[in-house]
């Protein structure tokens, strides 16, 4: 007759160890990797774990990305006469006037119908953009 022999699992389940001492982790005796071991038993060890960062440190990316501030066309015409309101833009002779630059736009992109005459300084601007302010009777003045 065989002699069906139980797993070791099974016969140590409730031990810390399973029959193992204390040296069966992967990583000898340190305890594993990164914050591993700072648990549990390890109070005496935590003060040396107060000053690290943690979280995610340590590539710089060190190119500059510029971040434009962007307003479409569509929106320059809606915001004008608010802009003429707060001193911010000129109306005269039925063309507007607006320096981008400093109300805080960096770029001007072309969604929207641009319904009005508008002479307008930015530091850019894309192709379709200037396209559609000139053929409404404006103009596109790059100040970079």
């Amino acid at each position: 007759m065989a002699f069906h022999k139980r797993k070791k699992l099974v016969r140590m389940r409730g031990t810390r160890t399973h029959g193992w001492g204390r040296l069966h982790r992967g990583s000898g005796n340190k305890g594993g990797a990164g914050n591993a071991g700072s648990g549990k038993k390890a109070d005496a060890k935590k003060p040396s774990f107060w000053d690290r960062k943690f979280g995610k440190h340590g590539f710089i990316a060190h190119n500059s990305c510029v971040d434009h501030c962007i307003i479409n066309v569509g929106d320059l015409a809606q915001h004008l006469d608010n802009w003429v309101a707060a001193k911010q833009a000129t109306h005269a002779g039925g063309v507007y006037t607006v320096d981008l630059g400093k109300i805080g736009y960096t770029k001007l992109l072309s969604t929207g119908k641009a319904s009005k005459k508008v002479n307008v300084t930015v530091a850019a601007a894309s192709a379709r953009a200037v396209e559609k302010v000139k053929a409404a009777g404006g103009s596109v003045t790059a100040s970079a």
